[in-house]
């Protein structure tokens, strides 16, 4: 009978070389961002990404319950569908108890090496289920469908995974790229206008870094975006991805710290820690965080006022928090101070700010002292708000 299988010969000389064995790896990783208009397409986009694989679909339980669930059953008809489960919604499932429930699940599923998760929900269940891809059997591949703008054009790009900790917020986590990503803009029109603001904050975050071209359209069109109105809807989220694409490309596993797309997300990070991971949106958050850091350059006399105030105004135009009592949980400015502590004694004693300097310009400051920071907090607190939140 013949055997079946293939032949694997090495020959490799026994080493008598007593310097340092040295192992070299290198990995690229390339996958496609598909924006398309419709769950029809989205659907048949993601089979064929599946490549008649099973999937398990990972989602929340608010997303159970509109159109963009209907995609699982999609799978299901087209027997495509290992299983598919709903955790509660919001920033508090973003942690180790939800990380281990979910592989846990995928134990009892039997989900194989060759078989995909897909992460069908907003930026939390993005990066939750990304992370538990990366960990379960060492790694298995997965499948963005984000629903909401901010997972479009943000969260569900780019393979940065992880779940909260008490400590800090994304604490434990990794970076694995997904299989691909699919944003549906049909998933949009069921989306809170909240929600959208959020999304928005971390697309003018990309427009200030890297497109003049963009702020300016976010400007023109913002009253059709916050309503999510598809055809500038379409410019925005393929926009926004091509830039995160092009930024993440540079350096995909943050060798270099210096980077421009954490602009807001110093002290952003530090208001949901602060808040406790659920009040305050994480757009809300990094649309004071970038007025913040806004604040400090303009006070540092990098960028002209009448930039800044651009900045600003488009923020709040947007319906977004610029100042500290705006946001729906108002933390104490020495809570936030000391958050932001604690996030420099993880980072190993560096603490950096994205501070613009131009529209598409940025000074990366690693010199940024707690004194700028409480004076630029206290700036843009209202005479109203109690002295103990100060």
């Amino acid at each position: 009978m013949a055997e079946s299988g293939y032949v694997v010969r090495d020959r490799i000389p026994l080493s008598t070389n007593p310097s340092a064995i040295e192992l070299k790896i290198n990995r690229e990783d390339t996958y496609r961002i598909h924006v398309v208009r419709d769950s029809s397409a989205a659907t048949e986009a993601l089979l064929a990404e599946l490549d008649g694989r099973r999937a398990a679909v990972i989602t929340e339980r608010t997303v159970a319950s509109l159109p963009a669930y209907r995609i699982t059953g999609a799978l299901g008809e087209r027997g495509r569908l290992l299983g598919s489960i709903a955790i509660p919604p919001g920033e508090r499932s973003k942690s180790l108890d939800t990380a281990y429930l979910l592989i846990d699940w995928l134990a009892q599923l039997g989900l194989a090496r060759r078989d995909v998760v897909v992460a069908l929900g907003g930026g939390m269940i993005m990066d939750t289920v990304g992370w538990v891809a990366s960990a379960y059997m060492r790694g298995v591949p997965y499948v963005n469908v984000p629903t909401t703008l901010l997972a479009q054009v943000d969260a569900g790009l780019g393979g940065k995974v992880a779940v909260d900790h008490n400590a800090a917020k994304n604490l434990v986590g990794a970076f694995y790229q997904p299989r691909a990503v699919i944003s549906c803009l049909e998933f949009l029109e069921t989306l809170d206008p909240r929600q959208a603001r959020a999304g928005l904050a971390e697309v003018v975050k990309k427009a200030v870094i890297a497109s003049p071209e963009l702020f300016q359209f976010i400007e023109q069109n913002a009253d059709e975006l916050v309503r999510c109105s598809p055809r500038p809807s379409e410019t925005l989220v393929r926009a926004a991805s091509t830039i995160k694409c092009e930024l993440v490309g540079r350096d995909p596993y943050e060798v270099d710290l210096r980077r421009p797309l954490n602009f807001g997300h110093t002290v952003g990070h530090a208001v949901e820690t602060t808040t406790g991971y659920g009040p305050v949106l994480h757009g809300e958050a990094v649309a004071f965080g970038m007025a913040i850091a806004v604040d400090i350059s303009r006070a540092r006399g990098l960028l002209a006022p009448a930039l800044a105030d651009r900045i600003t105004r488009l923020l709040t135009g947007l319906g977004l928090p610029v100042r500290l009592e705006q946001l729906r949980s108002v933390p104490p400015v020495e809570d936030v101070l000391a958050a932001l502590d604690k996030i420099r004694e993880i980072r190993d004693g560096s603490l950096r700010f994205v501070l613009p300097v131009e529209l598409g310009t940025t000074l990366i400051a690693d010199d940024v002292t707690e004194d700028e920071v409480r004076a630029a907090l206290l700036r843009n607190v209202a005479e109203d708000v109690p002295a103990g939140r100060r």
